[in-house]
């Protein structure tokens, strides 16, 4: 059992690692609001639609891997959950949720400047 436990955890940092080194190459987190705001005025609805896309993607991501860390907790007995074990599962979400924040927020400037521009958003709902 104590295996399998470690396989777990090993596979979960895997994909965490994974989504991080994925999402800088999608989308830019260090650029600030303010930076987004005014290149969202400057492009067309194609370029607004394509980055909205990215942070799509990245948030979609995000969701996978709270629900992958969610399913791993569901398969835990009682007395497994009232352990440390539960204090790693609830950090990972965490982590997770924190990251998806930011994404959101640079989403939805796309988002927003596209409905602005009378683009259609159809694609883009989350």
């Amino acid at each position: 059992m104590e295996a399998a436990k470690k396989i777990l955890l090993c596979s979960l940092l895997a994909m965490f690692l994974v989504a991080f080194s994925g999402c800088s190459k999608t989308t830019d987190e260090n650029k600030t609001i303010s930076e987004i705001k005014a290149e969202a005025e400057k492009m067309s609805i194609k370029q607004l639609t394509a980055a909205a896309m990215k942070y799509k993607k990245a948030i979609m991501a995000k969701s996978a891997e709270i629900n992958s860390v969610m399913d791993g907790l569901k398969k835990n007995s009682a007395a497994e959950m009232l352990n440390d074990g539960a204090k790693k599962f609830k950090s990972e979400i965490d982590v997770l949720s924190k990251a998806i924040a930011p994404l959101s927020e640079r989403f939805k400037i796309y988002y927003d400047k596209i409905k602005e521009k009378g683009g259609d958003t159809s694609a883009l709902d989350i």
